[in-house]
């Protein structure tokens, strides 16, 4: 990784320039952009400090190059916390100089940290280049668990 990128665990601080980010990831994923509504979204996790949210600055032109997102959930079984890896985008234009890697790395040191269970992600099924980044990192498909969804709000994308 190149001393020209800086990853850091985001603040109310870094919201308006987070908020631009996960604007264009939303419009990745087809949505129409809202920057007003990203920050508002963002701004309410940070206000109930629902989400860590890990970022990677580039330091040459203080542009955030990619993030991710974690969501803690705990389990009655084991009695123990983990971490849904929710969101992890990288600017277009800052792709393959190994931002992604220091994401997952940053994520998992501070799964760590906390002392976590583990992570838990979930991506495409032909989102064939991130599975491989995934299983590099490894991570497993589970083979014991199928995932299911309701919707309670009808055509509402997940």
């Amino acid at each position: 990784m190149s001393a020209q990128f800086e990853a850091y665990q985001a603040t109310i601080q870094d919201l308006e320039a987070i908020a631009e980010i996960f604007d264009q990831y939303r419009i990745f994923y087809g949505q129409q952009s809202d920057v007003a509504q990203a920050r508002e979204f963002l701004f309410d996790r940070f206000e109930h400090r629902e989400s860590i949210i890990f970022i990677v600055k580039d330091k040459s032109t203080g542009t955030i190059a990619g993030f991710t997102q974690l969501y803690p959930v705990f389990s009655s079984i084991s009695m123990e916390r983990s971490l849904i890896l929710n969101d992890l985008y990288v600017r277009e234009s800052h792709r393959r100089q190994g931002i992604a890697q220091l994401l997952l790395d940053e994520a998992k040191k501070y799964a760590q940290l906390i002392k976590a269970k583990g992570l838990e992600l979930s991506t495409a099924i032909d989102n064939e280049q991130a599975q491989r980044l995934y299983e590099r990192n490894g991570y497993g498909r589970d083979e014991h668990y199928y995932h299911y969804y309701l919707s309670v709000k009808g055509n509402v994308p997940v």
